[in-house]
């Protein structure tokens, strides 16, 4: 089996989680309050955001956010490489 570069692979997750984010800033910039809750209410199926949006986020709030995804992302990221490469890369003899 193949073994997972942790740094690079908690990158990857790091990225991806800030990409998310990022794309959630977008949506709820573009579409508004409703929109937001129409597709969170439609990611979420059977829950109404309706009263968990909230659509005045101040800048620093939001860069906080992002660094927080950013880190949580890559923690997330690393453990998995980590796990992966303990547990399954552990070399077995055939009988």
């Amino acid at each position: 089996m193949q073994h997972i570069n942790i740094k690079k692979f908690a990158l990857a997750w790091g990225v991806a989680g800030v990409v998310f984010y990022l794309g959630c800033i977008i949506l709820m910039s573009t579409v508004g309050h409703e929109g937001t809750v129409v597709f969170f209410n439609s990611l979420l199926h059977g829950l109404d955001t309706s009263t968990l949006i909230r659509m005045d986020v101040p800048l620093p709030e939001a860069l906080i956010g992002l660094v927080e995804t950013f880190i949580l992302g890559w923690l997330f990221g690393a453990l998995i490489a980590l796990v992966y490469n303990v547990s399954f890369n552990k070399k077995y003899t055939h009988h």
